[in-house]
């Protein structure tokens, strides 16, 4: 088994309502990411925002009217990745996830994650860049860059066009990062039809808009453009790992037409569908990857583990259940407005909670062992020292204890 980190970097309400500042924030961040280092995890995945999210209440269609504070406070993956690397000396870096639809679009963030690895040579490091993209997840980012619906049709169809307009801002910057010279002209067309839309009459809808009773609808491209290629465009392509983040399975067949792309997985995600994905990945895994690895599919988990001295491991085990249901609770609180106790125990029971022997039997009970977790410790708390502990106790207890399960000890 595997083991990575999620760093939120985000800048919320605790279960005591402390927010801390920006900068203690940042600080917190550069502790763990050493300590991750040390301790070796293998890649550190730093979550990425765009523009506030406590601003966005004030929109006319807020995405998360209650969130307290700022969803993350990585705006710059590239910027924040080659600090990190210069801070550290084994671990890897990666984003979890770049917007390809905000910051510029997808020509500007290809150019980014270029520059990025170019830097990585001049500084005669070999490590890896896993470049995560997606969508986004709250639409209100990419929204002023453009990502509006422009036309009746479009509104019809929204928010199944997003994922279309993915598509296409996939294929320019996939094709781009390729070292392809692109133009608009030569990237898929979007094409409407039925089978797109959960229901007739969504797909209905669509039709009346456009006038028409068509099976097929064509929009207009969202980027229209001659002839370019990014510079720098002689860096070392093996240094880059592209990972989708999209549930989408023709997205994910798509993007790997194009180059080897890797996707996330959530552990709340149902066993049946995490089969379904490894299945599909490997089958269309674009060939110059390899043979698809469990391990190219990073799965995402809270980890609220508890070996605090002092306590039995009884008394480790309540505290760190009671920890896990502060923690939950507060996430629903900020992301719905209330805390719904069916979501909190739901989200419980998909966490690694308790004491090292706890968290090491979760772990084997469900996970594959060639899977490669993404363990997350600064889920809703900011008590760094504290963070680094429980890191601290995943890899130098938990991590050999599920090896030696395993092994069936």
């Amino acid at each position: 088994m595997e083991h990575d980190i999620f760093f939120s970097i985000s800048q919320t309400p605790d279960a005591q309502g402390h927010i801390p500042d920006e900068q203690t924030m940042l600080r917190n961040y550069f502790q763990q990411l050493e300590c991750a280092d040390e301790l070796g995890f293998g890649v550190g995945w730093i979550a990425q925002a765009h523009l506030s999210t406590e601003t966005q209440k004030s929109n006319a269609k807020p995405v998360v009217p209650h969130w307290q504070g700022e969803v993350g406070l990585c705006t710059d993956f590239p910027q924040l990745a080659m600090e990190s690397f210069r801070r550290t000396k084994s671990i890897e870096i990666g984003s979890a996830v770049v917007s390809i639809l905000a910051s510029g679009g997808p020509i500007a963030q290809a150019e980014r994650i270029a520059n990025t690895l170019q830097l990585l040579a001049v500084n005669n490091d070999a490590r890896k860049l896993h470049v995560g993209f997606s969508a986004g997840r709250f639409e209100f980012m990419a929204r002023p860059y453009g990502i509006v619906p422009r036309t009746p049709v479009e509104e019809a169809s929204w928010p199944i066009l997003r994922s279309q307009i993915f598509l296409e801002a996939s294929e320019i910057f996939l094709r781009l990062l390729r070292g392809d010279v692109v133009a608009s002209d030569s990237i898929r067309s979007t094409i409407l039809t039925r089978e797109l839309f959960r229901t007739d009459e969504d797909w209905q809808r669509v039709q009346e808009a456009s006038g028409s009773d068509a099976d097929r609808i064509a929009i207009d491209r969202r980027y229209v453009f001659e002839d370019i290629r990014i510079v720098p465009n002689t860096f070392d392509r093996n240094q880059l790992v592209l990972v989708a983040g999209t549930h989408n399975p023709r997205a994910q067949e798509f993007v790997n037409s194009i180059l080897p792309v890797r996707v996330f997985n959530l552990s709340i995600t149902q066993p049946e569908v995490i089969e379904e994905t490894h299945d599909r990945m490997r089958a269309c895994f674009h060939p110059d990857g390899g043979s698809w690895k469990r391990s190219d599919m990073p799965r995402t988990s809270f980890v609220f583990v508890n070996d605090e001295s002092g306590l039995t491991a009884e008394e480790q085990r309540v505290a760190a259940q009671a920890e896990a249901e502060q923690a939950l609770g507060a996430y629903w609180n900020a992301l719905e407005g209330t805390i719904d106790p069916s979501k909190v125990q739901n989200a419980a029971q998909n966490a690694l909670i308790g004491n090292v022997e706890d968290v090491a039997q979760q772990l084997v009970e469900r996970f594959h062992p060639e899977d490669r977790v993404m363990a997350w410790f600064d889920f809703f708390n900011h008590d760094s020292e504290r963070v680094c502990r429980n890191m601290r106790a995943y890899m130098e207890k938990v991590a050999p204890r599920v090896e030696e399960i395993l092994r069936g000890g």
